[in-house]
């Protein structure tokens, strides 16, 4: 590794609850792409990922909460769609700030660990 090189690690943060289910970055991105999109199939392919994997992730996670975190609509003359909903929008935000927090309650022993990688 060249010294000129700095080392910028990403701390990965996921829940994890038992005996199933997580919350981890890809289903929070995924939920982001279609809030973007107004689509489940749209925010799959950003991710390149199918349909049929996209809606299992987001049927998972609906099936996780107490409320649903998307609400689908079926086809018509406009065409089917989906949207986050209230808990869904919340459920990011949450995700987000856990994600920040972590960081930076972790950055003194992530900078130890960097500072003594090997060159």
């Amino acid at each position: 590794m060249p010294a000129a090189a700095k080392i910028e690690p990403k701390l990965i943060f996921r829940l994890q609850f038992e005996p199933e289910g997580r919350i981890g970055r890809g289903k929070i991105e995924l939920l982001s792409h279609i809030k973007e999109t107004g689509s489940i199939s749209a925010g799959g392919r950003a991710m390149d990922m199918s349909y049929r994997r996209a809606w299992l992730l987001v049927d998972e996670m609906n099936r996780m909460f107490r409320q649903p975190v998307v609400e689908s609509q079926r086809g018509g003359k406009q065409g089917g769609g989906a949207l986050l909903t209230p808990f869904g929008e919340a459920l990011i935000a949450h995700y987000h700030a856990m994600e920040e927090k972590a960081q930076a309650a972790l950055a003194d022993d992530i900078g130890w660990i960097v500072a003594n990688l090997s060159d």
